[in-house]
């Protein structure tokens, strides 16, 4: 295993294990190139290659990726931006085609401008083709294009038509489940996110911006070994705390404000995601510390459910019906737990799952309800648990509470006896959070 990933030999088995369900169907699957996302002009967003091309490759600049059992240069192939000094000059060295097979193991490698020459060759007696649609616009309309052609020759040639399924369906169970190397990735990239948000507790202060904030969790998950923030920070203080997607953070923090803190840094290619919501003044006033201490209740009984043979959708039921009760009692809602469950109140002021999947990407691959049921959770698997309250300002509620936005989340690993709780030593009791707060307001004084 390297900072960036897992090494050679960890890809060529994920890629074998694909060939070979594709052996099944005679199958090509073709993941198509990212392309570059604009940020202002010709100036570009850092660039993130696909997660399933670096799930099967390690490789990190714009490529598509081939997998084949058609009969047509079997194996694995990629197809990239040549070497080109001048370009080089600007932008940095490329692996070229020549690196594509000597540094990441292609089988086969070609410039990204002959990828609709080859698939053409790869379809000609291919069964099905495994393509996600929606990534690279000039590839969906070549493969709509080349897969007419081939197929309107089939007939004539006495073969079945070829058949589009969704790249999905081969490897969105294969990520969902993680290795011993996913893991260890999965691990460091929590310690590192855990550690920040501790650390930024011991920093923030009245009169800090939000974006301050971003900034310095933003220099915690790099200067420890991550490649940057796995996703947009939410760092937002006072009522933008109500707003689930929050990602403005250009407010000052005021000395009465909860900040919630929703960050995490990506390792080797893999995510955390952590939340925590704490006191801007160092303690919680009696109303923030009643909805603090449901929704931890919540999160901590959501947590200790997940495990092995249970299902996705229980863990979100075990935090729904704390909070449920929780809401009535404080007189948010009204009747019993049962009828608001029924009736759904509830989401007036807790709107969202409790769960997702974690890994390459933040919101992970993998179906929650792979035969129309809530899956059941199993070892390998990965999933955030983050239950909140958002009452907004004009919410009809019991004043005290109105614009108070709270959430906890955790990141957790199924294992074969229980669950391990990757995130857990990122402190989340009202005690522990105001003792790391006196420490920051302690030494701003």
């Amino acid at each position: 295993m390297t900072l960036n990933g897992p090494d050679a030999e960890v890809l060529a088995l994920r890629r074998e294990a694909v060939v070979a369900a594709l052996e099944i169907s005679k199958g090509v699957l073709l993941l198509p190139r990212v392309p570059a996302a604009v940020y202002s002009a010709d100036v570009h967003y850092r660039y993130r290659t696909a997660s399933n091309i670096r799930y099967l490759s390690g490789f990190e600049e714009p490529a598509a990726l081939v997998l084949s059992a058609s009969g047509h240069e079997d194996g694995y192939t990629l197809f990239v931006q040549p070497r080109d000094p001048e370009a080089e000059t600007w932008t940095g060295r490329r692996a070229g085609v020549e690196g594509a097979s000597a540094e990441y193991g292609a089988d086969h490698a070609y410039p990204l401008d002959q990828l609709h020459e080859v698939l053409e060759k790869h379809l000609a007696d291919a069964e099905r083709l495994y393509y996600g649609y929606g990534i690279c616009g000039e590839t969906d309309r070549a493969v709509l294009d080349l897969v007419h052609r081939v197929n309107s020759t089939r007939p004539r040639r006495g073969g079945a038509p070829i058949e589009i399924t969704e790249a999905g369906a081969i490897l969105d169970e294969m990520r969902l489940f993680k290795s011993r190397e996913e893991v260890e990735l999965l691990q460091r990239a929590c310690e590192i996110s855990a550690a920040a948000h501790a650390r930024l507790m011991e920093t923030v202060t009245p009169g800090m911006t939000e974006y301050q904030a971003e900034a310095y969790l933003e220099h915690a998950f790099r200067d420890a070994g991550c490649a940057g923030p796995a996703y947009g920070t939410i760092a937002a203080g006072g009522v933008n705390a109500t707003v689930l997607h929050y990602t403005s953070n250009n407010r000052p923090l005021e000395v009465n404000d909860l900040v919630l803190v929703d960050a995490g840094g990506e390792y080797g290619g893999y995510c955390a995601d952590i939340t925590r919501t704490f006191p801007v003044g160092g303690s919680y006033s009696p109303a923030q510390a009643r909805l603090y201490d449901l929704v931890l209740a919540a999160q901590e009984a959501a947590v200790a459910k997940a495990g092995p043979g249970v299902a996705h959708e229980d863990v979100h039921m075990t935090a729904v019906r704390i909070l449920t009760a929780g809401m009535i009692e404080l007189g948010l809602i009204a009747g019993s737990v049962d009828e608001s469950i029924e009736t759904e109140s509830y989401k007036t002021f807790y709107m969202h799952g409790t769960s997702h999947w974690l890994g390459m990407d933040v919101h992970d691959v993998g179906s929650y309800k792979p035969d129309g049921s809530s899956r059941k959770l199993e070892p390998g698997i990965v999933l955030t648990v983050e239950p909140g309250i958002y009452i907004r300002e004009d919410a009809d509620a019991p004043e005290e509470l109105r614009g108070i936005g709270i959430r906890i989340e955790d990141d957790v690993l199924i294992t074969e006896d229980g669950r391990e709780v990757l995130t857990a030593r990122c402190p989340k009791k009202r005690t522990e959070i105001e003792k790391l707060r006196a420490k920051a307001l302690s030494v701003a004084t």
